[in-house]
């Protein structure tokens, strides 16, 4: 499968409403050009496309409508469904103004970011768990959400980040987790500076399942948190790809055991010197059967030179375009697939086994609505207008007591988790096509 890694775009309003007004447009054009060559030369097609973070400049509602509308073109040009996109946020993708403008949420950040290291998942907990304080820690991410709905990467207190499966060949999985490194970004409407933020246990704990390799997306590297030594710990022992953005700088790191990546930005800032407008493709290819089996990585990085402007290969030391590594496949067999839980150890997570007597398997809802009929699914559910997702959503039963206070990216995304935990995606299938009619 080959992937598109693109980060920092900054869409910025109101110059980015108008291309014909937009410094930055030229960019875009010159990397969608470059990519079509490179997709071509490559003989595939782009089989997801993972966005690092900063999509937006100021977190407006139209800088993320241009956005989307860019993605769309980008998707097709690169012969990827639209479905197929994943998208983190970034300290860009904050309305800092929000921040500013209410002293509970600051109060909030200032909860959790106060607290000793040892004890802040602690508080972090306690504050996404609070009715009141956990829709605030997410209300500077309100625009963010409703771009990222479609794609089913928005997030929500009782979810601060999301994972989902691609197959790959040979009876391997890619296993995706969108973590959110922004939740206290902005404080106070500032700006970061390093090892301001924090990421928390909650969202580093990537099962290592068979059969499976964990891909890391996350806008904020590891230096510009505050518990960066565990997150580091946790991904170098736990997840085979680890995907970067923010510092607009290309940097690959290759070990035995993980491959790191740092972005360039699509649109740097230009004033920023070296102005290294940058993207990559990353190719992984299973070999090998059973035991043996191995996924060969190809990374090529592209940048943009200024003269000729065009964007051309990083090299690395024999003066190739592509750089490569191999990542062993875990250990074949499955733990749960023979497990029977007790129902009050099943999470909201899961769902019941429709062949089973009470008992209740492990069934990962929202990962498996990585698939791409699902994946179609969503994009085609969030197209609908609001009431069209309120009728489908109450017809089947998907809503609880207060779901209509909550925001409509949480409120419906934890309708579809619902459906898929209650095996009823068929009937949202349904529903969807009866109403896009």
């Amino acid at each position: 499968m080959l992937m598109l890694h693109i980060s920092d775009i900054h869409f910025k309003s109101p110059d980015c409403l108008e291309q014909w007004m937009d410094p930055d447009f030229p960019i875009r054009t010159r990397m969608m050009r470059d990519l079509t060559e490179q997709v071509r030369m490559l003989g595939g097609k782009v089989g997801a496309i993972l966005i690092g973070g900063d999509v937006a400049f100021k977190a407006a509602p139209d800088e993320y409508q241009t956005a989307r509308a860019w993605i769309q073109q980008l998707s097709e040009i690169a012969g990827c469904p639209k479905e197929r996109v994943f998208v983190v946020p970034g300290n860009h993708d904050v309305d800092r103004s929000v921040i500013r403008g209410s002293v509970q949420i600051q109060n909030a950040q200032h909860a959790i970011a106060s607290t000793a290291l040892a004890n802040r998942e602690w508080k972090l907990r306690q504050q996404l768990r609070d009715e009141a304080t956990g829709q605030l820690l997410f209300q500077a991410h309100s625009a963010y959400n409703e771009f990222a709905a479609p794609f089913g990467c928005q997030i929500w207190p009782a979810k601060p980040f999301w994972h989902q499966d691609i197959s790959l060949e040979n009876g391997v999985n890619l296993r995706l987790y969108g973590l959110t490194s922004t939740l206290l970004s902005g404080r106070e409407g500032n700006d970061d500076n390093e090892r301001d933020l924090y990421l928390s246990p909650l969202q580093t704990v990537l099962d290592p399942a068979p059969n499976t390799l964990n891909l890391v997306l996350c806008h904020h590297p590891i230096d510009w948190l505050d518990d960066g030594e565990a997150v580091d710990d946790a991904l170098t022992a736990r997840a085979a790809f680890h995907v970067f953005g923010h510092k607009h700088k290309q940097r690959l790191v290759m070990d035995a055991n993980y491959v790191r990546f740092a972005a360039a930005a699509v649109n740097p800032s230009r004033g920023e010197r070296p102005y290294d407008p940058g993207y990559n493709l990353i190719r992984l290819e299973v070999e090998g059967i059973g035991t043996e089996r191995r996924v060969k990585v190809e990374v090529r990085q592209r940048r943009m030179q200024d003269n000729p402007e065009r964007f051309i290969a990083i090299q690395n030391s024999q003066g190739q375009d592509v750089f490569t590594s191999m990542i062993c496949v875990p250990e074949e067999g499955d733990l749960f697939a023979t497990m029977e839980l007790p129902d009050q150890a099943v999470s909201v997570m899961y769902g019941p086994d429709e062949h089973s007597s009470g008992a209740q398997t492990v069934h990962d809802a929202e990962a498996s609505m990585g698939e791409a009929d699902t994946r179609d699914l969503l994009y085609r559910f969030w197209n609908l207008t609001s009431s069209q997702r309120r009728d489908i959503a109450t017809s089947l039963g998907l809503l609880q007591d207060g779901d209509m206070k909550l925001p409509e990216p949480e409120r419906y995304g934890r309708a579809l988790i619902w459906a898929a935990e209650l095996q009823i995606m068929e009937q949202v299938a349904a529903e969807v096509a009866r109403l896009e009619i």
